[in-house]
């Protein structure tokens, strides 16, 4: 059987994720991108886990800082997905193109408004994989708000449906 990269693509977009926007602070300025590859890896300690193309900007500013912001979308944040997803972006035109406004946290770290969750983070470790490195991160620190996530599933974004019996 021979796999190639649309296949496995196609085959990934059968699982329901999450959105994220990655932020980070370089020299004053915002940077992010939108990532779906995030998950929680241990409670004690609290860590977690986003996969970073190689290949990017953020890639680099993640190991250049050892700081970042995850903020989970609301199901209302799909232009700040889109926004962020088009190609890396510094926050100068996220406001006026996709409605992203930010405050910083006590060190400094990027956190979108309106965000489902927030989780300030400290690098903990990085380990390539193909082409893409997965950062695994401490949580120092999280915002919690109510609300309904957006979804990405099958190429699409989507919301929440029905609850499913039992």
């Amino acid at each position: 059987m021979s796999l190639n990269s649309l296949e496995f693509r196609k085959a990934m977009g059968c699982f329901a994720t999450g959105v994220t926007i990655i932020t980070v602070d370089l020299e004053g300025e915002v940077h992010g991108m939108t990532a779906n590859a995030f998950a929680s890896v241990s409670l004690d300690p609290p860590l977690v886990l986003v996969c970073v193309d190689n290949s990017t900007r953020t890639h680099t500013h993640l190991h250049t800082k050892k700081r970042f912001g995850i903020n989970v979308l609301c199901e209302d944040q799909r232009a700040i997905s889109e926004y962020y997803a088009r190609a890396e972006r510094t926050h100068e035109k996220a406001a006026a193109e996709a409605g992203a406004r930010f405050d910083r946290t006590k060190l400094g770290t990027p956190m979108l408004h309106g965000a489902l969750t927030y989780l300030e983070c400290r690098l903990d470790s990085a380990q390539v994989a193909g082409d893409h490195t997965i950062f695994i991160a401490q949580v120092e620190d999280v915002v919690v708000r109510e609300g309904e996530p957006l979804l990405f599933f099958r190429g699409k974004y989507r919301g929440v449906g029905e609850e499913v019996g039992k």
